[in-house]
């Protein structure tokens, strides 16, 4: 019983934390949205992104109120956006996607992480040809005809949908994102998620034992206070 008990303790911690370092990374969104184009989200397209996706994963409605107040007071500090490429053990290409207020702190923690486990930290772009950016949207597939969404929208920049379980997929390029965006909104269509991900072109196959150790290089980027997203071309 003692050990059951502190294995579900285990995993309700862990949960716990992913849902910290979640409502981090969103409250810093919405910060960054506001110090750029306002507190109201009804003229400021990237806010109402950044709450719509806290809402998605469960952010209490106080806590993303408290981040918008907050941002707009002049004494809160900015966050500055930096991206960081390089590559891990085995040649796998990394991009790490950082908000920071000490990009000093945050690229010597980001170069530490990829010296340690076998990696090194490259040049700005030196990974353009290996991720492509995109607009990801998911919408809950319950309510939705992907057959329909297809014909309505492939006029504002569809590239691609698809349906995964329960959740449908669209992708745009990075540059339709806004008038994706946009659509969605027009239609009333309610997206769960919407956001510019990096897309790998190609891709590394790897052991079980190598890709065991490729992610607890990534583990380790995303468990920094300052990282907002990670991506890699593991296969």
């Amino acid at each position: 019983m003692g050990r059951a008990f502190e294995f579900r303790k285990g995993r309700k911690m862990k949960r716990w934390d992913a849902m910290a370092k979640a409502f981090t990374k969103f409250g810093k969104e919405i910060a960054m949205s506001v110090k750029q184009n306002g507190p109201d989200p009804t003229s400021n397209s990237r806010l109402r992104v950044a709450i719509q996706n806290a809402k998605g994963a469960n952010m209490p409605k106080e806590k993303i109120e408290n981040a918008i107040k907050k941002a707009s007071s002049k004494e809160e500090k900015d966050f500055e956006e930096m991206v960081y490429e390089g590559y891990g053990p085995y040649g796998v290409a990394i991009l790490v996607e950082c908000a920071t207020d000490n990009p000093t702190r945050s690229v010597s923690n980001i170069r530490m992480y990829f010296n340690r486990n076998n990696g090194t930290l490259g040049k700005t772009g030196s990974l353009d040809f290996i991720f492509t950016r995109k607009g990801v949207f998911k919408l809950a597939a319950e309510g939705n005809n992907i057959d329909d969404l297809e014909l309505d929208l492939i006029d504002f920049g569809l590239e691609e949908i698809v349906k995964e379980e329960d959740e449908i997929l669209i992708y745009t390029s990075f540059t339709d994102f806004g008038i994706m965006q946009k659509a969605l909104e027009d239609r009333g269509i309610t997206v769960i998620n919407a956001e510019l991900k990096r897309i790998p072109n190609t891709s590394v196959k790897l052991t079980e034992e190598q890709e065991d150790e490729v992610m607890d290089l990534l583990d380790k980027f995303e468990e920094d206070d300052d990282v907002q997203a990670v991506y890699s071309n593991v296969e």
